[in-house]
Protein backbone atom coordinates (compact mmCIF):
# COMPACT_ATOMS: atom_id res chain seq x y z
CA UNK A 1 0.00 0.00 0.00
CA UNK A 2 2.80 2.41 0.93
CA UNK A 3 4.73 1.74 -2.27
CA UNK A 4 1.67 2.46 -4.45
CA UNK A 5 1.24 5.82 -2.68
CA UNK A 6 4.88 6.75 -3.02
CA UNK A 7 4.99 6.07 -6.76
CA UNK A 8 2.84 9.04 -7.90
CA UNK A 9 4.57 11.27 -5.34
CA UNK A 10 7.97 10.31 -6.73
CA UNK A 11 6.69 10.90 -10.25
CA UNK A 12 5.41 14.35 -9.30
CA UNK A 13 8.70 15.28 -7.65
CA UNK A 14 10.63 14.16 -10.70
CA UNK A 15 8.28 16.12 -12.97
CA UNK A 16 8.68 19.30 -10.91
CA UNK A 17 12.43 18.81 -10.92
CA UNK A 18 12.47 18.37 -14.69
CA UNK A 19 10.39 21.52 -15.21
CA UNK A 20 12.70 23.45 -12.88
CA UNK A 21 15.77 22.22 -14.69
CA UNK A 22 14.28 23.12 -18.07
CA UNK A 23 13.38 26.60 -16.79
CA UNK A 24 16.92 27.08 -15.48
CA UNK A 25 18.44 26.00 -18.80
CA UNK A 26 16.13 28.41 -20.64
CA UNK A 27 16.65 31.34 -18.30
CA UNK A 28 20.41 30.97 -17.92
CA UNK A 29 21.42 29.62 -21.29
CA UNK A 30 18.93 31.15 -23.75
CA UNK A 31 16.56 33.91 -22.69
CA UNK A 32 19.14 36.24 -21.14
CA UNK A 33 20.67 36.52 -24.63
CA UNK A 34 17.38 37.17 -26.47
CA UNK A 35 17.83 40.93 -26.85
CA UNK A 36 14.57 42.61 -27.75
CA UNK A 37 13.62 46.07 -29.01
CA UNK A 38 10.31 47.34 -27.62
CA UNK A 39 8.51 49.96 -29.70
CA UNK A 40 5.95 52.43 -28.34
CA UNK A 41 4.14 55.47 -29.69
CA UNK A 42 3.36 58.21 -27.18
CA UNK A 43 1.24 61.29 -27.91
CA UNK A 44 2.90 63.97 -25.75
CA UNK A 45 4.06 66.66 -28.17
CA UNK A 46 2.27 69.91 -28.89
CA UNK A 47 -0.22 69.74 -31.79
CA UNK A 48 1.51 70.05 -35.14
CA UNK A 49 4.91 68.87 -33.85
CA UNK A 50 7.09 66.53 -35.86
CA UNK A 51 7.75 63.12 -34.23
CA UNK A 52 10.78 62.59 -32.00
CA UNK A 53 12.27 59.10 -31.74
CA UNK A 54 13.84 58.32 -28.37
CA UNK A 55 16.03 55.27 -27.73
CA UNK A 56 15.93 54.20 -24.08
CA UNK A 57 18.77 52.01 -22.83
CA UNK A 58 19.14 50.86 -19.22
CA UNK A 59 20.84 48.40 -16.88
CA UNK A 60 23.44 47.13 -19.31
CA UNK A 61 25.57 45.71 -16.43
CA UNK A 62 28.39 45.23 -18.91
CA UNK A 63 31.15 42.69 -18.41
CA UNK A 64 34.14 42.65 -20.80
CA UNK A 65 33.40 39.17 -22.16
CA UNK A 66 29.81 39.99 -23.17
CA UNK A 67 30.56 40.49 -26.86
CA UNK A 68 27.08 39.46 -28.00
CA UNK A 69 25.51 42.19 -25.89
CA UNK A 70 28.06 44.74 -27.10
CA UNK A 71 27.30 43.89 -30.73
CA UNK A 72 23.54 44.09 -30.24
CA UNK A 73 23.72 47.50 -28.57
CA UNK A 74 26.04 48.72 -31.34
CA UNK A 75 23.49 47.58 -33.93
CA UNK A 76 20.91 49.98 -32.46
CA UNK A 77 22.83 52.90 -33.97
CA UNK A 78 21.25 51.91 -37.31
CA UNK A 79 17.90 53.07 -35.92
CA UNK A 80 19.19 56.67 -36.07
CA UNK A 81 17.19 57.88 -33.07
CA UNK A 82 16.76 61.59 -32.45
CA UNK A 83 17.58 61.32 -28.76
CA UNK A 84 19.11 58.70 -26.46
CA UNK A 85 18.21 58.29 -22.80
CA UNK A 86 20.43 56.08 -20.65
CA UNK A 87 19.04 55.33 -17.19
CA UNK A 88 22.15 53.90 -15.58
CA UNK A 89 23.78 50.74 -14.22
CA UNK A 90 25.96 50.49 -17.31
CA UNK A 91 28.90 48.86 -15.53
CA UNK A 92 28.89 45.31 -14.25
CA UNK A 93 32.58 44.58 -13.80
CA UNK A 94 35.73 46.54 -12.86
CA UNK A 95 36.95 46.22 -16.48
CA UNK A 96 33.61 47.08 -18.11
CA UNK A 97 34.41 50.49 -19.64
CA UNK A 98 36.07 49.07 -22.75
CA UNK A 99 32.94 47.02 -23.41
CA UNK A 100 30.82 50.16 -22.98
CA UNK A 101 33.00 51.99 -25.50
CA UNK A 102 32.60 49.18 -28.01
CA UNK A 103 28.83 49.07 -27.54
CA UNK A 104 28.09 52.81 -27.66
CA UNK A 105 30.71 54.25 -30.03
CA UNK A 106 28.24 54.36 -32.93
CA UNK A 107 25.97 56.79 -31.06
CA UNK A 108 28.49 59.61 -31.24
CA UNK A 109 26.83 62.86 -32.24
CA UNK A 110 23.28 61.79 -31.36
CA UNK A 111 21.92 63.97 -28.53
CA UNK A 112 21.60 62.08 -25.27
CA UNK A 113 21.40 62.21 -21.50
CA UNK A 114 22.34 59.80 -18.73
CA UNK A 115 22.07 59.28 -14.99
CA UNK A 116 23.87 56.90 -12.67
CA UNK A 117 22.73 53.74 -11.01
CA UNK A 118 24.75 52.54 -8.03
CA UNK A 119 26.47 49.94 -10.22
CA UNK A 120 28.03 52.76 -12.22
CA UNK A 121 30.03 53.57 -9.10
CA UNK A 122 30.35 50.28 -7.21
CA UNK A 123 30.75 46.73 -8.47
CA UNK A 124 27.91 44.29 -7.90
CA UNK A 125 28.35 41.57 -5.29
CA UNK A 126 26.76 38.17 -4.61
CA UNK A 127 23.30 38.42 -3.03
CA UNK A 128 20.69 35.98 -1.77
CA UNK A 129 17.87 36.43 -4.35
CA UNK A 130 15.23 35.56 -1.74
CA UNK A 131 16.09 38.74 0.16
CA UNK A 132 14.48 40.81 -2.61
CA UNK A 133 11.10 39.58 -1.35
CA UNK A 134 11.82 41.36 1.95
CA UNK A 135 12.14 44.77 0.31
CA UNK A 136 14.64 46.84 -1.71
CA UNK A 137 18.22 45.59 -1.56
CA UNK A 138 20.71 46.99 0.94
CA UNK A 139 24.27 48.26 0.49
CA UNK A 140 27.30 46.07 1.04
CA UNK A 141 29.77 47.21 3.68
CA UNK A 142 32.76 46.53 1.42
CA UNK A 143 32.25 47.87 -2.07
CA UNK A 144 34.66 47.89 -5.01
CA UNK A 145 34.86 51.31 -6.68
CA UNK A 146 34.48 51.36 -10.46
CA UNK A 147 35.99 53.71 -13.05
CA UNK A 148 32.97 55.99 -13.18
CA UNK A 149 35.09 58.93 -14.32
CA UNK A 150 36.22 57.10 -17.45
CA UNK A 151 32.64 56.11 -18.32
CA UNK A 152 31.32 59.63 -17.74
CA UNK A 153 34.11 61.12 -19.81
CA UNK A 154 33.27 58.79 -22.69
CA UNK A 155 29.59 59.65 -22.50
CA UNK A 156 30.09 63.42 -22.30
CA UNK A 157 33.31 64.15 -24.22
CA UNK A 158 33.15 61.43 -26.88
CA UNK A 159 29.43 60.89 -27.39
CA UNK A 160 28.31 64.41 -26.48
CA UNK A 161 25.66 63.31 -23.97
CA UNK A 162 24.55 65.37 -20.98
CA UNK A 163 25.11 64.25 -17.39
CA UNK A 164 21.77 65.01 -15.66
CA UNK A 165 22.51 63.53 -12.24
CA UNK A 166 20.63 66.07 -10.10
CA UNK A 167 21.04 68.43 -13.03
CA UNK A 168 19.28 69.79 -16.11
CA UNK A 169 20.17 70.47 -19.72
CA UNK A 170 18.59 71.36 -23.03
CA UNK A 171 19.23 69.76 -26.43
CA UNK A 172 18.25 70.63 -29.96
CA UNK A 173 16.23 68.00 -31.82
CA UNK A 174 15.37 68.97 -35.39
CA UNK A 175 15.47 72.64 -34.46
CA UNK A 176 13.32 72.17 -31.38
CA UNK A 177 14.58 72.55 -27.83
CA UNK A 178 13.99 69.59 -25.55
CA UNK A 179 14.36 70.01 -21.78
CA UNK A 180 16.16 67.29 -19.85
CA UNK A 181 16.14 66.94 -16.06
CA UNK A 182 17.36 64.05 -13.94
CA UNK A 183 18.26 62.77 -10.50
CA UNK A 184 21.02 60.54 -9.23
CA UNK A 185 20.21 57.03 -8.00
CA UNK A 186 17.19 57.19 -5.70
CA UNK A 187 17.88 53.61 -4.56
CA UNK A 188 20.93 54.96 -2.72
CA UNK A 189 19.10 58.15 -1.68
CA UNK A 190 21.40 60.17 -3.93
CA UNK A 191 18.44 61.97 -5.51
CA UNK A 192 18.18 65.66 -4.64
CA UNK A 193 14.49 66.35 -5.03
CA UNK A 194 14.97 69.65 -3.24
CA UNK A 195 16.84 70.87 -6.33
CA UNK A 196 14.05 70.08 -8.78
CA UNK A 197 12.06 73.32 -8.50
CA UNK A 198 15.17 75.33 -9.33
CA UNK A 199 16.09 72.97 -12.17
CA UNK A 200 12.63 73.26 -13.72
CA UNK A 201 12.82 77.06 -13.41
CA UNK A 202 16.23 76.93 -15.08
CA UNK A 203 14.81 74.89 -17.96
CA UNK A 204 11.87 77.22 -18.39
CA UNK A 205 14.16 80.24 -18.53
CA UNK A 206 16.49 78.57 -21.05
CA UNK A 207 13.54 77.57 -23.25
CA UNK A 208 12.10 81.08 -23.44
CA UNK A 209 15.36 83.04 -23.65
CA UNK A 210 16.76 81.62 -26.87
CA UNK A 211 19.21 84.48 -27.43
CA UNK A 212 20.63 84.39 -23.92
CA UNK A 213 20.00 88.11 -23.44
CA UNK A 214 17.76 87.71 -20.40
CA UNK A 215 14.62 88.62 -22.35
CA UNK A 216 11.81 86.33 -23.44
CA UNK A 217 12.05 85.42 -27.13
CA UNK A 218 8.73 85.69 -28.99
CA UNK A 219 9.74 82.77 -31.20
CA UNK A 220 10.32 80.44 -28.25
CA UNK A 221 8.24 77.27 -27.98
CA UNK A 222 5.56 78.03 -25.35
CA UNK A 223 5.20 74.32 -24.58
CA UNK A 224 8.67 72.71 -24.73
CA UNK A 225 8.96 68.98 -24.25
CA UNK A 226 10.33 68.11 -20.82
CA UNK A 227 11.98 64.71 -20.40
CA UNK A 228 12.73 63.47 -16.86
CA UNK A 229 15.34 60.79 -16.16
CA UNK A 230 15.87 58.56 -13.13
CA UNK A 231 17.59 55.25 -12.55
CA UNK A 232 15.33 53.89 -9.81
CA UNK A 233 11.65 54.82 -10.32
CA UNK A 234 10.68 55.37 -6.70
CA UNK A 235 7.26 56.91 -6.16
CA UNK A 236 8.71 60.03 -4.54
CA UNK A 237 10.76 60.72 -7.68
CA UNK A 238 7.89 60.04 -10.08
CA UNK A 239 5.61 62.27 -7.98
CA UNK A 240 8.15 65.09 -7.99
CA UNK A 241 8.79 64.89 -11.74
CA UNK A 242 5.11 64.68 -12.64
CA UNK A 243 4.01 67.39 -10.23
CA UNK A 244 6.66 69.71 -11.67
CA UNK A 245 5.32 69.21 -15.19
CA UNK A 246 7.46 66.54 -16.86
CA UNK A 247 5.93 65.16 -20.06
CA UNK A 248 7.82 61.86 -20.23
CA UNK A 249 9.71 60.01 -17.48
CA UNK A 250 12.32 57.34 -18.14
CA UNK A 251 13.48 54.84 -15.51
CA UNK A 252 15.21 51.49 -15.13
CA UNK A 253 16.59 49.57 -12.14
CA UNK A 254 13.76 47.02 -11.80
CA UNK A 255 15.01 44.59 -14.49
CA UNK A 256 11.27 44.07 -15.03
CA UNK A 257 11.46 41.66 -12.11
CA UNK A 258 14.13 39.67 -14.02
CA UNK A 259 12.31 36.43 -13.24
CA UNK A 260 8.61 36.81 -13.98
CA UNK A 261 5.67 34.46 -13.69
CA UNK A 262 3.91 34.02 -17.05
CA UNK A 263 0.39 35.40 -16.82
CA UNK A 264 1.17 37.26 -13.58
CA UNK A 265 4.26 39.36 -14.15
CA UNK A 266 6.95 40.66 -11.83
CA UNK A 267 7.22 39.35 -8.29
CA UNK A 268 9.66 42.06 -7.14
CA UNK A 269 10.74 45.49 -8.40
CA UNK A 270 13.51 46.35 -5.90
CA UNK A 271 11.78 49.69 -5.24
CA UNK A 272 8.30 50.88 -4.31
CA UNK A 273 6.84 51.29 -7.80
CA UNK A 274 3.64 49.21 -8.29
CA UNK A 275 4.58 45.83 -9.72
CA UNK A 276 2.25 46.27 -12.69
CA UNK A 277 4.43 49.25 -13.70
CA UNK A 278 7.76 47.54 -13.09
CA UNK A 279 8.41 47.52 -16.83
CA UNK A 280 6.92 48.94 -19.99
CA UNK A 281 4.94 52.03 -20.88
CA UNK A 282 2.34 53.41 -18.49
CA UNK A 283 1.24 56.74 -16.98
CA UNK A 284 1.95 58.51 -13.70
CA UNK A 285 -0.44 61.04 -12.18
CA UNK A 286 0.29 63.78 -9.66
CA UNK A 287 -1.27 67.16 -8.78
CA UNK A 288 -3.56 67.11 -11.79
CA UNK A 289 -0.75 66.40 -14.22
CA UNK A 290 -0.07 63.16 -16.12
CA UNK A 291 3.29 62.04 -17.46
CA UNK A 292 4.06 59.12 -19.72
CA UNK A 293 6.31 56.66 -17.88
CA UNK A 294 8.62 54.15 -19.52
CA UNK A 295 10.43 51.73 -17.21
CA UNK A 296 12.93 49.58 -19.04
CA UNK A 297 13.46 45.96 -18.00
CA UNK A 298 17.07 46.55 -19.02
CA UNK A 299 19.64 44.70 -21.05
CA UNK A 300 21.65 42.93 -18.40
CA UNK A 301 21.90 41.37 -14.98
CA UNK A 302 24.42 41.01 -12.23
CA UNK A 303 27.24 38.66 -13.16
CA UNK A 304 26.30 36.82 -9.96
CA UNK A 305 22.70 36.25 -11.13
CA UNK A 306 22.97 35.35 -14.84
CA UNK A 307 19.34 34.49 -15.47
CA UNK A 308 16.18 35.96 -16.98
CA UNK A 309 12.86 34.17 -17.21
CA UNK A 310 9.73 35.45 -19.01
CA UNK A 311 11.57 38.79 -19.06
CA UNK A 312 14.00 39.04 -22.00
CA UNK A 313 16.63 41.79 -22.03
CA UNK A 314 15.37 44.89 -23.81
CA UNK A 315 15.84 48.39 -25.07
CA UNK A 316 12.93 50.66 -26.04
CA UNK A 317 12.30 52.94 -29.00
CA UNK A 318 9.62 55.49 -28.20
CA UNK A 319 8.17 57.58 -31.00
CA UNK A 320 6.83 60.75 -29.45
CA UNK A 321 4.05 62.23 -31.58
CA UNK A 322 1.73 65.22 -31.41
CA UNK A 323 -1.38 65.22 -29.27
CA UNK A 324 -4.67 65.84 -30.96
CA UNK A 325 -5.52 69.53 -31.15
Amino acid sequence: MASSTQHPVRTAVLAVGAVGAAAAVWGIGIERHLYTLRRHTVAVLAPGSAPIRVLHISDVHMAPWQRRKQAWIASLASLRPDLIINTGDNLGHPDAVRGIRAAFAGFRGIPGAFVHGSNDLFASAPRNPLRYFLGPSKNHSREVRLDTEAMDSFFTSTLGWHDVNNAAATVDVHGRRVNLVGVNDAHRNWDRLDLLPGLFDQLQAASTDLDGDGLADPEADPHPLTVAVTHAPYRRVLDAFTGAGADVIFGGHTHGGQVRVPGFGALVANCDIPLKQASGLSSWHRLGHTAALNVSAGLGHSIYAPVRFACPPEASLLTLVAREA
